[in-house]
């Protein structure tokens, strides 16, 4: 399991998210693969770049690291860890 940061090249956004499979998921985030239109990702047009990933033994340790992430300080950590990328 990998909880992930993925970057917008075109509006700079950021999204976080987890799965199982990256290279796929990937693949949908960035349209290549079926992926509901009102999805954040579809939303925001543009290519969609890995910046930042973490890997988990289980979906429960993903998914609480995830919400971690997501909070305020989680967005400030992950701002200064991938600072000029």
């Amino acid at each position: 399991m990998y909880v992930y940061v993925i970057k917008n090249k075109k509006t700079d956004k950021i999204y976080i998210g987890q799965s199982d499979d990256l290279k796929r998921r990937l693949e949908r985030h960035n349209g290549h693969l079926k992926n509901k239109p009102t999805s954040y990702t579809s939303k925001n047009k543009g290519e969609w770049q890995l910046i930042y990933k973490e890997e988990y033994n289980t979906r429960g340790q993903a998914m609480k690291r995830e919400k971690q992430l997501k909070s305020y300080q989680g967005r400030q950590y992950i701002k200064r860890i991938t600072m000029g990328r």
